[in-house]
């Protein structure tokens, strides 16, 4: 039988060795094995009878493959686990998300304060998932699409940040631009921009817009991050400085609090954001 066509066995899926998660991918591998082995099973029979072809199977089994949330619920069926092997899907779920993402998603979860300027897109946390793709699609060279829509996965769930309780506060800084680029056309922008006004209402957030009339601001360097967390430890990061590397010293977090401070009180306030988002709205 052959794999579906869904995606299921494309390279995207592969499990980097180097990544601490593939320990975890091995182990649910080893958890699906056990279960088509007491089934009675060989791997022939199972694949034809979960729709999935020998080869996807052993690669799962052996944990070099990142099975999908369809595929985990096909198996628990014929098995008979009983939602055991559906549980696994949380698992799989952020293990198909890139280190890179992985490491900042857990970092913004325990984040009580954070700080956000982006000078050359809208920052990931605000965006719209066809912003995203969009934005996703102008890399060079292309993404593969089971890459772009793994990557734009990754940053959707991101945004469970908005529900968090208690509510980190955030802030975030916009240049210009980044609300007037026509990223996936004008009505995608358009919905961006209603995103934006969206979050600008929650009472935990607040956005600012810096206007690029303004020169007079240390954000030239690039995007910056600041996230603290409760225990009164921090984490930044800046494209212009320390090599963009996140930095936790507190000396070197001093410089991009001083920045951040001095872009924020430079840009327009939440209220005036708030007015000109709108006349952007109404100009696309």
């Amino acid at each position: 039988m052959e794999e579906r066509n869904d995606g299921v066995d494309e390279p995207g899926w592969d499990v980097d060795p180097e990544d601490e998660i593939s320990s975890v991918v091995e182990m649910v591998g080893h958890q699906l094995r056990l279960r088509r082995e007491t089934a009675g099973m060989r791997v022939a029979e199972f694949a034809a009878a979960i729709g999935y072809g020998e080869d996807l199977v052993r690669k799962v089994e052996r944990g070099a493959r990142i099975p999908r949330p369809e595929y985990l619920d096909k198996v628990d069926e014929v098995v008979g686990a009983g939602g055991f092997v559906s549980a696994m899907k949380k698992e799989m779920r952020e293990a198909r998300y890139p280190r890179k993402v992985r490491e900042l998603a857990k970092l913004e979860e325990r984040a009580v304060e954070v700080g956000l300027y982006s000078n050359h897109n809208v920052h990931g946390l605000l965006q719209t998932e066809e912003f995203a793709r969009a934005l996703l699609e102008t890399r060079r060279p292309t993404y593969a699409v089971e890459d772009l829509e793994r990557l734009v996965a990754a940053r959707m769930a991101r945004r469970s940040i908005f529900d968090r309780s208690p509510a980190p506060e955030l802030s975030f800084v916009q240049e210009e631009v980044t609300l007037r680029r026509p990223i996936g056309g004008t009505m995608v922008l358009r919905r961006q921009l209603e995103r934006l006004l969206e979050v600008g209402e929650l009472r935990n957030v607040e956005v600012q817009v810096m206007p690029t009339d303004r020169g007079d601001h240390p954000g030239t360097g690039g995007l910056i991050e600041l996230l603290k967390f409760g225990d009164g430890t921090a984490v930044g990061r800046s494209d212009g400085e320390f090599g963009g590397r996140p930095v936790s010293d507190p000396r070197q977090l001093r410089i991009l609090e001083l920045r951040y401070g001095i872009i924020r009180a430079r840009a327009l306030t939440p209220g005036e954001t708030r007015t000109f988002i709108e006349e952007v709205l109404g100009e696309t």
